[in-house]
């Protein structure tokens, strides 16, 4: 742990959730891959979209008409993170430790399920889940918050099983209405395709890039924006360091860049030992 390094920014995907048992959304076998239509509640126009393009299921216009997709999609991982199937990995705990050494200015994490508060000696306010987190539940249509120990029985109760692993669940779908204005938009707190961002990302960003010595970004391949811009937009004087499974071609066109390819979890375990 050099001392000439002493912020540190990171910016965490959803590579860093596999080792988890997490799917990455857009690996072979993540929730895109494997998306069925056909077995959806949906219109047979919105089968159609969702064949086309399966990240409509998580698109804000087609939730705000029928949230029921999004529902039944999610439906294992909403009840998976509120019962804490998954832990915390290897590459989250290598956070923790920049923390405990002091050197870690901000974790943005694109990632919504909410391992990285698993890590409890690194500070809420130290965290800013980019794209929210599937461990609150509010509506989207007057953004009242819903606990989750109530929105999480409504889930088992009102949403089936398309995945076929809860004989419990209901045979069809219902909508979830919102306890406040009644209207079905009460999901996780998340943020949808075409929804707004929060606006800590932009504020954090501001308020902590310009002082980094080291930009630390793992298990993403840098196509998302803004998220990406962490990345893009560090200073000149900071290292940039990319863990990744897969190549990341928009990366490396500055001197200084460090790429590591491999297993997320087998790389940190390694720079952890070598720093002691």
């Amino acid at each position: 742990m050099s001392p000439a390094c002493k912020n540190v920014v990171v910016l965490t995907g959803a590579g860093m959730s596999c080792g988890a048992g997490i799917p990455d959304f857009r690996s072979p076998g993540g929730m895109y891959a494997t998306l069925r239509p056909e077995l959806l509640t949906a219109t047979p126009k919105q089968r159609s979209l969702m064949a086309a393009d399966p990240t409509y299921v998580v698109e804000k216009s087609m939730f705000m008409a029928n949230p029921l997709p999004y529902h039944e999609v999610r439906r294992p991982f909403i009840i998976g993170t509120y019962e804490q199937k998954w832990k915390a990995t290897i590459g989250h705990r290598f956070i923790e430790l920049l923390h405990k050494a002091g050197k870690l200015r901000r974790l943005f994490t694109q990632n919504i399920d909410g391992l990285d508060f698993q890590c409890d000696t690194i500070p809420r306010d130290l965290i800013c889940p980019v794209h929210g987190s599937i461990g609150r539940a509010a509506c989207e249509n007057c953004g009242t918050e819903m606990l989750m120990d109530d929105y999480v029985p409504k889930v088992k109760e009102c949403i089936k099983d398309i995945y076929g692993i809860d004989p419990t669940a209901p045979a069809e779908s219902t909508p979830i209405p919102c306890p406040h204005c009644s209207k079905t938009a009460v999901k996780p707190a998340t943020v949808l395709f075409g929804g707004s961002m929060p606006k800590d990302f932009f504020q954090y960003k501001q308020a902590d890039l310009p002082y980094a010595d080291l930009v630390l970004v793992a298990g993403t391949s840098l196509v998302v924006s803004p998220a990406n811009s962490l990345a893009f937009d560090a200073p000149p004087g900071a290292v940039r360091v990319v863990v990744n499974r897969d190549p990341v071609p928009s990366f490396g066109e500055r001197g200084g860049d460090v790429f590591l390819q491999g297993d997320i979890d087998a790389i940190f375990l390694d720079l952890a030992a070598h720093l002691g």
